[in-house]
């Protein structure tokens, strides 16, 4: 790369080593965000503004993905008594009437907060592809999975931070990184934090002054130029998003730093890694990121279902309340959608190891704050739990509602390189029921 664009001061021990230092930190988020340098689609736009919440505030997404499967049968719907409802009972809970599984005592005292959905029929057993489809409001591949559709649709062109941010601990690269903005392109992808550690290279090299990374700057943004010239952008437009989400962190390293949180908060959330990861998520949502998803591992029980519902039930109980306290007494929850859910339930059959193993046709899930009505069950599955008895609700459906809950026109079109596309099923529909 030539230097005869920079200053002899600039020149003064320039190596490639220290030209390259600036490109650390994108090199960094692209290797956490998994966006890579590769080339965008072409832009996409919607159509229409989304709507502020009451308070004035652009809406944002929480989402806490139970990777595996929780069993509806142990949290949102017991069947006590029914030769698939397994040992644990059924409790009361804060709306008469209401009953949930005795492992979530914390839910069950808030469930008035709550929006819970009992007949969701995904049809789907198969975690690779539930966990996209669960996402992305279809089955086809290709489109937008909600974090990268909501962080495109809620967009602001003052925007700093990325719009997608994933936090999950460290795990071998399977069904839990589905990717993710499809036609959307590079902008969209999450960026992916693992273990709560912040993307490596946050801070600039110490021994490279500031005139050297501006100059860096300078001779890429050049080089960029250059390459323009008669070819595709979309290559080059690829490398600016990872620059600009590289220097976005940079500037937020804070965001990072749990330790600044009180003990109290540690303890309040849990100090296990679902609780951390959450506290991590408050943080970025109180800065401004449009969506964040937490995958809280381990919900596949093929064996000792009941033993290891207790432990994921355990943290999942007391964080997710917590969570929901600290967003409200701080103004967010009024502006902030929170939906758990996985990619699928577990069978009423309870197998010969002690598990419950796969099962897409009759589930359940919760959601809370801005955009849905909340002290409500909806829907019902049968006395034994395998099928939906009334209120089912499918892929699409449920994509839907939480576009409208954010205040986004959920039967807009996605324009794309000269074509379009429908932002969410055109065949579903939201769930009037439990909008607000």
């Amino acid at each position: 790369m030539s230097q005869s664009n920079l200053s002899a001061t600039e020149r003064e021990g320039w190596t490639r080593r220290q030209l390259l230092a600036q490109a650390a930190g994108a090199a960094a988020i692209a290797a956490v965000g998994d966006t890579g340098l590769s080339a965008p689609a072409p832009m996409a736009s919607a159509a229409s503004t989304p709507a502020l919440s009451p308070g004035g505030k652009r809406r944002q997404l929480l989402l806490l993905f139970q990777s595996g499967g929780a069993s509806q049968l142990e949290t949102w719907d017991p069947k006590p008594g029914a030769k698939t409802g397994g040992p644990y009972r059924a409790i009361g809970t804060s709306v008469p009437g209401t009953h949930i599984g005795e492992l979530l005592p914390h839910c069950a005292r808030n469930i008035h907060r709550l929006t819970v959905l009992r007949g969701v029929n995904s049809g789907i057993g198969d975690h690779f592809q539930g966990h996209y489809a669960l996402q992305a409001g279809r089955v086809a591949t290709g489109y937008p999975v909600l974090g990268s559709a909501v962080a495109k649709l809620l967009e602001r062109p003052d925007d700093i931070l990325p719009g997608y941010i994933s936090i999950r601990r460290d795990a071998p690269k399977a069904y839990t990184d589905v990717g993710d903005a499809g036609f959307l392109g590079a902008r969209y992808e999450a960026v992916k934090i693992v273990n709560n550690r912040p993307p490596a290279n946050l801070a600039s090299p110490a021994a490279v002054s500031a005139a050297t990374l501006a100059a860096a700057e300078r001779a890429r943004q050049a080089a960029d130029a250059r390459f323009r010239r008669g070819r595709d952008a979309a290559p080059i437009n690829g490398h600016d998003t990872s620059f600009e989400r590289a220097r976005a962190l940079m500037r937020r390293s804070d965001l990072f730093a749990l330790e600044q949180e009180t003990d109290a908060n540690h303890e309040r959330y849990g100090r296990h890694e679902f609780g951390q990861h959450c506290l991590l998520a408050r943080r970025l949502i109180e800065a401004g990121v449009s969506c964040v998803r937490v995958v809280h591992f381990d919900w596949d029980a093929h064996q000792d279902n009941f033993y290891w519902h207790q432990i994921r039930c355990a943290e999942f109980d007391r964080t997710f309340i917590a969570l929901l306290d600290d967003l409200q007494e701080r103004g967010l929850l009024e502006h902030t959608l929170v939906v758990a859910v996985g990619e699928m339930g577990r069978t009423p059959q309870i197998n010969n190891l002690g598990g419950r193993d796969h099962w897409g046709r009759a589930w359940s899930m919760a959601m809370a704050g801005c955009g849905v009505k909340s002290g409500i069950v909806y829907g019902a599955t049968n006395d034994e739990g395998t099928e939906v008895k009334s209120g089912q609700v499918k892929l699409g459906d449920l994509f839907h509602t939480y576009l409208r809950a954010l205040g986004i026109d959920s039967n807009q079109m996605y324009h794309v390189g000269g074509q379009s596309n429908p932002v969410a099923d055109p065949a579903a529909r939201p769930i009037a029921e439990v909008l607000s």
